[in-house]
């Protein structure tokens, strides 16, 4: 990422409270502890149901490519893999060469995510009403395009 060296003379984006990783962390372990709640009936925490997803999105996902669609390095992918792995949901598989590998939901990966997908659909449509459809989809605009201009992938 290109750094601007311009200084921002405005007070209030050199105050800590407005620090921008301080306001996103704060946000997410919002929502995060409200989806978490949410998928606690399925034993799953709401990091786990977007590996679920992601995986199931795409059958037999490469490793490396999941890890760049959600903006994570591979050791911490396959760090929060294992949990799901141990669980039975997710299966690695060898990958189109045998330098890659590949990732697939198991049958009771596949039955966890659709009662999972139940859950996840309550939270995120109280989640859109308590925020008021346009203020959600603005948000999700602006979260859609800090990411493009900001991942180094």
């Amino acid at each position: 990422m290109k750094r601007n060296t311009k200084v921002n003379s405005g007070k209030r984006s050199e105050s800590v409270q407005n620090c921008t990783c301080f306001n996103l962390r704060k946000a997410t372990r919002a929502v995060t502890q409200l989806f978490d709640e949410a998928l606690k009936p399925c034993g799953l925490y709401a990091t786990q149901f977007t590996l679920l997803a992601a995986v199931s999105s795409k059958e037999n996902v490469a490793i490396t490519e999941l890890s760049k669609a959600l903006v994570m390095d591979r050791t911490t992918l396959s760090r929060n893999l294992k949990p799901l792995q141990k669980s039975g949901w997710v299966e690695v598989l060898p990958g189109l060469d045998k330098r890659t590998k590949a990732l697939s939901l198991t049958l009771s990966g596949k039955k966890v995510l659709k009662q999972a997908m139940i859950h996840w659909k309550e939270v995120q449509n109280e989640v859109v009403m308590t925020l008021g459809n346009g203020n959600w989809e603005l948000l999700v605009d602006n979260l859609s395009s800090t990411v493009k201009k900001l991942n180094p992938y």
